[in-house]
């Protein structure tokens, strides 16, 4: 199946889920404290951007990310800049941050498939791993020349330029329960 496929099948019957390889995967149950970390974290994403005066808004999951025509992810949040998009906009061009909230069911591709994935799009310039567990941001960015650095945070801010914002890392996380 190819992105396009997938995208208007999805639309049409109301599925969630990932296109990978051509195949689809549906999305496993969302767990409670799954839901909290993603809360926070776009909240976190939105109240820097707005701090910092930036044209952008965050979004969170439900969106799609098309990595390549086989290949759609949907990110637990997102940061993108510019003017607003049509309301029925279900494809995301331009994103600048991807967010994926750690799960036992998709750690092993939040990590892999889609870390070489979302750096093959130009826009995506930081993408952040949050495990809940740990309450660690793994934070990848796109330096010069393309490299892609890595940083563990367990506390402390957080600087994502561009777009230019600071967010403290433990404001990525609900308070411990």
């Amino acid at each position: 199946m190819t992105a396009d496929e997938f995208l208007a099948w999805a639309i049409r019957t109301g599925f969630r889920g990932e296109l990978v390889d051509g195949e689809v995967y549906a999305m496993a149950p969302e767990r409670y404290a799954l839901a909290r970390v993603k809360h926070r974290a776009a909240r976190a994403l939105e109240d820097a951007a707005h701090r910092a005066g930036l044209p952008c808004e965050v979004l969170p999951d439900g969106m799609s990310i098309v990595v390549e025509d086989g290949v759609v992810y949907e990110p637990d949040a997102l940061l993108r800049c510019g003017p607003s998009l049509p309301p029925d906009t279900t494809r995301i061009e331009d994103a600048i941050i991807l967010v994926e909230v750690l799960s036992p069911s998709s750690a092993s591709i939040d990590t892999s498939a889609k870390l070489l994935g979302y750096f093959r799009l130009p826009s995506v310039r930081h993408y952040l791993v949050l495990d809940p567990r740990e309450r660690l941001a793994i934070h990848h960015a796109r330096g010069e020349g393309g490299a892609i650095a890595t940083r563990i945070l367990g506390e402390g801010p957080l600087t994502l330029d561009p777009p230019g914002l600071t967010l403290e890392v433990a404001a990525l996380f609900p308070p411990p329960a």
